[in-house]
């Protein structure tokens, strides 16, 4: 049973709308206001994407995070987009994303939280307007949802039905989500044998085998107990919510809905969203936009965040400090988590504050490779994977959980791991619609050294 209290807006006079009185960043260019106006009341007719129900359950989940009794396991593409959007797609990433979870499951020997970054990740913010190619300058690609990624006029035009479009993709892709995660996809059995099949063409298998080996044996003691997925629910369906960047306040504001039964205010976009370090101004449109819906957020912490701003915005987002509704996912890159992580804990921890601690260990670590491409290193995203568990041990928190960008497809995008993915590589297979993604591959190896971090007797 809930015991979720009622988030109760810094500011009473707090609507769906009063972002719109704030400074706004990362917002588009709209050439027809008249158009945009238009297309956004066409999706305050349109059903809600999610239910406030489901939004409750996922932030109970996250209390248990909060206080140490579960894991959090974020992950998806870095921006969806309309073109990649196949039933294979969605089936890759969500068979990989499943194994991911039961190796952390067992590492942790706590129930992992399951929360994907899809159906709703469509908008990137930018660091520049305007982007240069040969010569020509046009708008920034900020998204399917946005615009185009083709480099031309046409496309590089905001068009507001876009957003249409990215409604009903998402309504698609959460409906094959949910048949997955009730039909039988999610069956332990079967996505151990989809682990078990990885193994053999991993890199340094003996130090994943011996976890595999494990999870092999503890799922032959089930069913000779008799428990199996014929007849437990819980080992053949799983619990997945969804989580976005919620950039795009027009969007999320058509989308905001008042429950019947609570009378509050959620986002009916995603069950989690959050708000990146570019647009977490205390005194800004996002901001106050999060302050009066009752989903569980998160913040993007990066190095710049300082500590009165962090204050500030746990009191203006979380005022009555309910575990589960506020995650901070930290993003510093490899070399900087020890110089910045820290005082962040240590300001949560003098104030007295219930958060979960996620560790997003990409935005942080891209580099130019020599060709050309944008890439992660490997190694660099566990080197902050590691340095953040690091951290929390030593300072006696809770690490509650990961964010990876990543995809169930056999991309070049990152380089290292197991799949030995090279510089000279990553032309083969790049094709992101923005930042660099973990394929497969990548991301199940990962799931198994974040096992070892996990582990209680890691000292």
């Amino acid at each position: 049973m809930s015991n979720q209290t009622r988030i109760s807006p810094s500011n009473n006079n707090w609507t769906p709308s009063s972002w719109r009185q704030k400074t706004v960043l990362q917002v588009p260019s709209y050439p027809s206001k008249e158009a945009l106006a238009k297309a956004e009341s066409r999706l305050a007719d349109f059903p809600p994407l999610v239910f406030a129900g489901e939004a409750r359950e996922l932030k109970d989940d996250l209390a248990e995070v909060a206080l140490g009794r579960a894991f959090l396991l974020q992950g998806g593409d870095c921006a969806e987009s309309f073109a990649e959007h196949r039933a294979d797609h969605i089936r890759d990433f969500f068979q990989v994303f499943l194994q991911m979870a039961v190796v952390m499951t067992h590492g942790a020997s706590k129930p992992v939280v399951k929360v994907g970054r899809v159906a709703g990740q469509f908008a990137k913010p930018r660091s520049a307007n305007m982007e240069t190619v040969d010569g020509v300058e046009l708008p920034s690609y900020r998204g399917d949802i946005i615009n185009g990624i083709e480099f031309t006029a046409e496309q590089r035009v905001p068009d507001p039905q876009r957003m249409l479009m990215a409604y009903r993709q998402s309504a698609a892709t959460l409906n094959l989500l949910r048949a997955f995660a009730s039909g039988g996809f999610a069956d332990l059995t079967r996505v151990h044998e989809w682990t078990t099949s990885f193994m053999k063409g991993a890199n340094g298998s003996p130090r994943y085998e011996e976890i595999a080996n494990k999870i092999d044996d503890a799922i032959s003691f089930m069913n000779a107990l008799g428990i199996t997925p014929e007849n437990t629910s819980a080992l053949r369906t799983t619990r997945f919510y969804t989580c976005h960047e919620a950039l795009l306040l027009g969007y999320e504001e058509a989308l905001t809905r008042r429950d019947s039964i609570s009378d509050d205010w959620y986002a009916t976009s995603g069950h989690m969203i959050w708000i990146g370090d570019r647009t977490r101004q205390p005194d800004g449109a996002h901001v106050e936009y999060f302050s009066g819906i009752n989903n569980p957020i998160g913040l993007k912490c990066g190095p710049t965040l300082e500590r009165d701003d962090l204050l500030t915005l746990m009191d203006k987002l979380n005022p009555n400090d309910e575990p589960g509704r506020l995650t901070l996912i930290a993003r510093f890159g490899a070399d900087k988590v020890q110089d910045h992580l820290p005082r962040l804990i240590e300001t949560v921890k003098e104030a007295g504050r219930t958060v979960v601690w996620c560790c997003d260990p990409m935005h942080g670590n891209t580099i130019k490779a020599s060709s050309g491409y944008k890439t992660r290193p490997f190694d660099k995203v566990l080197g902050e994977v590691k340095a953040f568990f690091d951290v929390h041990r030593q300072m006696g928190t809770y690490a509650g959980g990961v964010h990876f960008e990543m995809t169930g497809d056999d991309v070049t995008e990152c380089v290292g791991g197991s799949s030995a993915v090279t510089e000279a590589s990553l032309s083969d297979r790049y094709h992101t619609h923005c930042d660099p993604r973990l394929n497969a591959s990548q991301a199940l190896e990962l799931a198994f050294l974040v096992a070892e971090e996990m582990r209680p007797n890691k000292s």
